[in-house]
């Protein structure tokens, strides 16, 4: 299994404004040229990450893109979900179930757990543990 490259991105993108500390906006051109990410497909990145939640957009002199949530609080599996929608390592495992040897496939459990770990570790990683934090001593 493979993320898309559009998924890879969004999370570049995330990352890189998660570094930028609380309440920072950026520039979709800055992004684009820091991360070596296409203009143009950064916008309908940005455009989906709005949409479910994660960033926010404002257009003028000031305006720019910026995480809707602290970086603690966004997710691997949320980011990658928000561009490529669920996981989903085989069609077996999926809430439809269409395979026709499901009830005899020894292997839809093995997919399954695969499925259900991944999901899991992904969920389990948000982008505060890419940013440093302050230590006090």
């Amino acid at each position: 299994m493979q993320i898309t490259r559009q998924a890879d991105y969004a999370i570049r993108a995330v990352l890189y404004l998660s570094r930028l500390g609380s309440g920072q906006r950026a520039a979709t051109s800055q992004i684009a040229q820091e991360e070596h990410i296409p203009p143009s497909f950064l916008a309908k990145i940005v455009s989906q990450l709005s949409v479910a939640g994660l960033l926010t957009t404002s257009r003028g002199a000031r305006g720019g893109v910026s995480l809707a949530r602290e970086p603690d609080d966004i997710t691997l599996l949320e980011v990658v979900e928000a561009i490529d929608g669920p996981i989903l390592l085989n069609e077996c495992v999926s809430e439809n179930g269409t395979c026709p040897f499901k009830d005899t496939c020894p292997l839809q459990s093995v997919w399954a757990e695969a499925q259900r770990d991944l999901v899991n570790r992904l969920r389990n990683v948000t982008f505060g543990r890419f940013v440093p934090h302050p230590t006090t001593a």
